[in-house]
């Protein structure tokens, strides 16, 4: 069974007509997935979510900062008024909409050995006591600590361009949740951290692990970072429940990041993650959306996603609704499936030989730590 969390409210969650991030996706990529007929099925159900309290983001969250966010006033020192997070009203609640969603459907996997999709969560830049990167409250945090009412074992994965750093430093030190980020390096992107280096502290050494991608990494190179790195650490770890940060702005017509991610690369790592929680975590996925800016690829890659989640393939056919969108306002066809993308194969020996480094490196450093690898 999975459940589908949604609900128009999520488009509340609205920085302003000029921000990337549009909620607009949020919305497409709901009737998308109405128009794919991926609604009908007996293993499918749509789940209106609650607002989490305030009791419940303190969790997470530093009781000041949440009193900040619920006065909907400025602070630069909780980050909220920079280009990136600037308050606006009804900031308080269409944040926490979104993080009672993933709370809840992590309460659901607890209770019912199932499967969840919030699209509109993956805010995994919020830290404790301030907003970062367009996300207010760490919803991923927050799914995190409820699931950890059941499983000792908690494996976090996250294809976001961005590192996941708000989630990486909430669970620093807990060594019964292993965060992977696989990202653009912080070198040249947001926010600028994520390095192979970063292990994790105390009790949680060795439990954080980071594979930064070159620039222009496209799909060889993510296979090449998830299949020498992901499949081990579940081996090792032994997850009892899986939560995968599913961001989009890897893909190459993303402007966003220098990735260049196409959708059937995207496809190729949502079904290795939901193979290997059928393998490793008896199938439990709490499936969150992130980042993704460019409004034709994430409605399709995240109805995609939910389709994959289901153990489906997503049908060749585009609804008409969908084509006529896509053509009325950038006036071409839709991208979608196979999407394919050349890239030099001086650029791809470049892109691999670096990677290559980073992960040999990385495997020498957990190697010494767990013994891995």
């Amino acid at each position: 069974m999975i459940y589908l969390y949604y609900t128009d409210q999520f488009m509340g969650y609205n920085f302003g007509p000029e921000h990337p991030m549009q909620p607009a996706r949020l919305m497409l990529t709901n009737r998308l997935i109405e128009e794919f007929g991926f609604l009908s099925g007996l293993d499918v159900e749509r789940v209106i979510p609650y607002y989490a309290s305030y009791d419940d983001l303190l969790a997470v969250h530093d009781s000041h900062y949440v009193d900040a966010v619920r006065s909907e006033e400025p602070s630069r020192s909780f980050g909220l008024d920079d280009y990136d997070n600037p308050a606006f009203p009804g900031i308080y609640d269409s944040s926490r909409l979104i993080a009672g969603a993933s709370r809840e459907a992590a309460e659901r996997i607890v209770q019912e050995d199932c499967s969840a999709f919030n699209f509109a969560g993956g805010l995994h830049h919020a830290m404790p006591s301030r907003a970062s990167g367009f996300c207010v409250f760490n919803d991923a945090a927050l799914g995190i600590f409820a699931l950890q009412k059941r499983f000792g074992r908690i494996l976090y994965i996250d294809i976001d361009a961005h590192h996941g750093d708000g989630v990486q430093q909430i669970f620093y030190s807990d060594p019964r949740v292993l965060t992977v980020s696989i990202h653009e390096t912080g070198k040249h992107l947001f926010p600028g951290t994520g390095f192979v280096e970063e292990l994790g502290q105390g009790e949680g050494m060795g439990y954080s692990v980071n594979v930064p991608l070159p620039v222009n990494a496209s799909d060889q190179a993510f296979r090449l970072a998830f299949e020498e790195v992901v499949p081990p650490l579940f081996d090792w770890f032994r997850p009892e429940v899986v939560v995968a940060q599913l961001g989009v702005d890897a893909h190459y017509a993303d402007r966003m990041t220098g990735l260049k991610m196409t959708l059937s690369g995207y496809q190729y790592l949502v079904k290795r993650i939901r193979e290997l929680a059928d393998q490793r975590a008896a199938g439990r996925v709490l499936a969150l959306g992130g980042g993704g800016y460019n409004l034709e690829v994430v409605p399709y890659a995240w109805a995609m996603a939910f389709q994959l989640l289901r153990g489906r393939e997503m049908p060749l056919d585009l609804p008409a609704w969908w084509v006529d969108f896509i053509q009325s306002h950038v006036h071409r066809t839709p991208v979608c499936l196979p999407d394919p993308l050349e890239i030099s194969p001086a650029e791809e020996a470049r892109v691999l030989g670096e990677l290559e480094g980073t992960i040999h490196d990385l495997k020498s450093l957990l190697s010494e730590i767990h013994g891995i690898f």
